[in-house]
């Protein structure tokens, strides 16, 4: 199969996803959404389909050939790639499987039990368009076996053990991380607004969801807290109020000093992972300093959202619509996968 055979798939496929998200007329996948919903309460409907429409409009002709053409992709012997893969949010796993593909290697993929049912949806929807992609997709249940190299997403803990049992193979093996706003005080509200789709989209459970503020000293929270509401229908969710009921009654019983609209709390907190409902922030005096701390974090940091003009931040709203060339982690997949040839 040659890469202008998988690129002209996965932008039929990026079609399909569009079509997907903005229909309600396509039965059957229709089922298939309400199917993973009802195996992990936080895959909404409409997180499901905001996944769908952001990986649809990724998947344009423009932005595939764009991405490619910063290789030099050789048709050789593909290798098989083991895919261990997160289930934090709908399809978290799909840039790992697109890159696999897209460099002509197969894909040995475990999904995690959180996130099992989308991506084999996803994946009969690419063979039909691409037959000769059945030859190169397989999801295995079993413990993995007979690979070449393997990229591995899981947590601090897991991190350890992929180490132990995968050191010995090529690997991409990623660990927490999280991403941070830095405001300045002179945001719009429009910038606020955006930055509420950065903490909430998901509920937070991504790794490129917003869970920690910075903040100038003597900061107004209020346009803040303002824009925020436009997120206040979260509060619905019984498995999210749970956490905000939960996260609350402990913090007030520890005597926490607490910021609350309701349905978010702010806690002042030099921690960056902060729990659902939940978002920490810290206080800065000097942005040179602050930008200076967050380099020595960068390992803890998956994006920084802000119009403060730092040299690595991303504009506010964006967080979760990264492009095909931006990196988990900051490592480059398509890099590593070509030197396994």
């Amino acid at each position: 199969m040659q890469l202008k055979q998988r690129i002209n798939a996965f932008i039929a496929l990026g079609k399909q996803l569009k079509q997907m998200a903005l229909t309600e007329d396509d039965a059957e996948a229709e089922k298939i959404f309400r199917r993973a919903e009802a195996e992990n309460g936080w895959f909404t409907q409409n997180n499901i389909k905001f996944a769908l429409k952001s990986w649809g409009e990724a998947l344009s002709e423009a932005n595939l050939k764009q991405w490619v053409s910063q290789y030099q992709i050789m048709e050789t012997e593909p290798k098989k790639v083991a895919i261990i893969m997160a289930g934090n949010i709908p399809l978290v796993g799909f840039h790992d499987f697109l890159s696999v593909l897209i460099t002509g290697n197969k894909v040995l993929a475990k999904l995690s039990s959180n996130d099992k049912i989308l991506l084999p949806f996803i994946a009969d929807y690419l063979i039909s368009v691409e037959p000769e992609f059945k030859n190169y997709i397989e999801f295995s249940e079993e413990r993995l076996q007979n690979f070449d190299a393997v990229i591995a997403t899981g947590s601090n803990n897991t991190a350890r053990y992929f180490e132990y049992y995968f050191g010995k193979y090529p690997n991409i093996i990623r660990k927490n991380r999280n991403s941070v706003a830095v405001l300045n005080g002179n945001e719009t509200k429009e910038e606020l607004t955006a930055l509420a789709n950065d903490i909430f989209r998901y509920f937070g459970l991504g790794c490129r969801n917003v869970s920690k503020l910075y903040v100038p000293e003597n900061y107004d929270f209020k346009p803040f807290f303002e824009a925020m509401f436009s997120w206040k229908e979260i509060i619905h969710n019984h498995k999210y109020i749970n956490n905000y009921d939960y996260n609350k009654a402990v913090y007030l019983m520890d005597s926490f000093p607490l910021l609350d609209n309701e349905f978010m709390l702010l806690k002042e907190d030099e921690g960056f992972s902060s729990p659902i409902s939940v978002v920490f922030y810290e206080k800065y005096n000097s942005l040179e300093k602050l930008q200076k701390e967050l380099k020595t974090q960068s390992e803890n940091i998956q994006c920084i959202v802000s119009n403060a003009g730092l040299s690595t931040n991303i504009p506010f709203g964006k967080a979760q619509n990264p492009n095909l060339w931006d990196y988990a982690d900051g490592v480059d997949t398509i890099a590593f996968l070509l030197k396994l040839t």
